[in-house]
């Protein structure tokens, strides 16, 4: 299989695809989700996240809720809002509109990214998987006999590919959606023969994809083609953007002092490791080794002396803002050495209103927040390439992909 091929997907019908498609299943909370489904009753979160259909206290990946998903699947089949592809095509994927009060436009390519190339590092990852939820996404493949969300993949800009893109997209697109925030979702079939094999050969010539956002799904692809070894689950649905047009907003920290460890106590502390001052409302970093604190009420500026930056290692993962936030303040003042399961750490993304943070701080029993400058792409593309792994919650991409545009059935 290529590196990155054609898929005959699952569609969702251009007139219905805004009555289907929805959000990621993983970035909102279950009353997000119940809401968001309530207004549109053949929305595929009943298909990415089936536990809004059960009691609050069921197991989202327990049988119960599987066969509640396979069984939407198949409803959005039989109903017609969802059609399958005669033949293998790609799909360009536009997103475009606001984030953060700047314009935003990407257009990228949906297809299938070869699982033995994900085995052998061709397809490039920079973060750890947990166990569970990579066991969770297999479990929701193999029970749907489907891949329903796309990882989301960055390449080296190509002008080949740019080429191809620009000649698809020069019409208006079949399907559209307006999405949330604003975000409109076009998608334009790529069904041309030469056009599929320019796309093709130009991603082999790349050599290699990184992974933005869905290393469980990719993981959770990797096993369970490990298991049925046929073809069609040979490949997993991904959507490739050149990496010039991808926005990374930051991923901010709340957290819980340990029981003696005052607001007060915890400042002084930070004191002693970074430069303090006042500010007069919420700190949004301009720029690498700048944080922002709130806590007392308050905010606070915080800049990491050089040295803090440099004296781990060359390493390209220790130079991150994320990496310098841990090795001094949030081991050695909060005793939070592994931030992936403390409970005494949340993590929010750049999307979020800072108010949120403050909201937590103030009324939901968190000891500070802190915001930090976003991780750029070529810091994500250096870790990779240097087969470094990134701390937890290094990026927030926006906008979020819809899934049920395009799914992939494992047939």
């Amino acid at each position: 299989m290529p590196l990155f091929a054609p898929l005959r997907g699952l569609r969702a019908r251009p007139d219905r695809a805004a009555e289907v498609a929805a959000l990621p299943y993983d970035v909102m909370s279950r009353s997000e989700a119940i809401a968001m489904a309530l207004e549109h009753p053949h929305s595929f979160l009943h298909v990415s996240r089936p536990d809004i259909d059960l009691p609050e206290d069921a197991d989202p990946d327990g049988p119960e809720a599987l066969a509640l998903a396979a069984g939407a699947l198949a409803r959005l089949q039989s109903q017609g809002l969802l059609v399958r592809d005669p033949a293998p095509a790609f799909h360009a994927y536009r997103l475009s509109g606001e984030v953060a009060g700047r314009a935003v436009r990407q257009t990228g390519v949906i297809g299938l990214a070869d699982v033995a190339a994900y085995d052998a590092g061709r397809v490039v990852r920079h973060e750890t998987t947990r166990p569970a939820k990579q066991a969770g996404r297999a479990a929701h493949m193999e029970a749907l006999g489907a891949q329903t969300g796309p990882a989301f993949l960055l390449h080296e800009p190509d002008p080949a590919i740019r080429g191809v893109l620009a000649e698809v997209t020069a019409g208006p697109a079949p399907t559209q959606v307006l999405g949330p925030g604003g975000i409109r979702h076009e998608l334009w079939p790529i069904t041309d023969a030469p056009a599929i094999g320019a796309l093709v050969d130009a991603f082999e010539s790349l050599g290699r994809l990184y992974i933005a956002d869905g290393h469980h799904r990719s993981a959770a692809a990797s096993m369970v083609h490990a298991r049925l070894g046929t073809p069609a689950s040979g490949g997993f649905l991904a959507v490739a953007f050149p990496a010039d047009e991808v926005t990374i907003l930051p991923y901010h920290r709340v957290v819980r002092a340990s029981d003696g460890l005052t607001a007060e106590a915890l400042l002084a502390a930070t004191a002693q490791r970074f430069a303090v001052e006042s500010a007069d409302g919420p700190v949004t970093p301009a720029a690498p080794g700048r944080f922002g604190l709130y806590c007392a009420g308050r905010w606070w500026r915080l800049t990491a002396p050089e040295a803090l930056r440099t004296a781990a290692s060359d390493e390209p993962t220790e130079q991150l803002d994320v990496a310098v936030l841990q090795r001094h303040l949030l081991a050695p003042v909060l005793g939070i050495t592994d931030p992936r399961t403390d409970a005494r750490i949340d993590f929010v993304g750049g999307i979020r209103p800072v108010a949120e943070l403050e909201r937590a701080v103030d009324d939901e029993g968190w000891t500070a927040a802190i915001t930090l400058h976003p991780t750029t792409v070529a810091d994500l593309i250096g870790v990779a390439d240097a087969g470094g792994i990134m701390p937890p919650k290094s990026t927030w991409f926006e906008p979020k992909l819809l899934d049920g545009l395009v799914s992939h059935v494992l047939d």
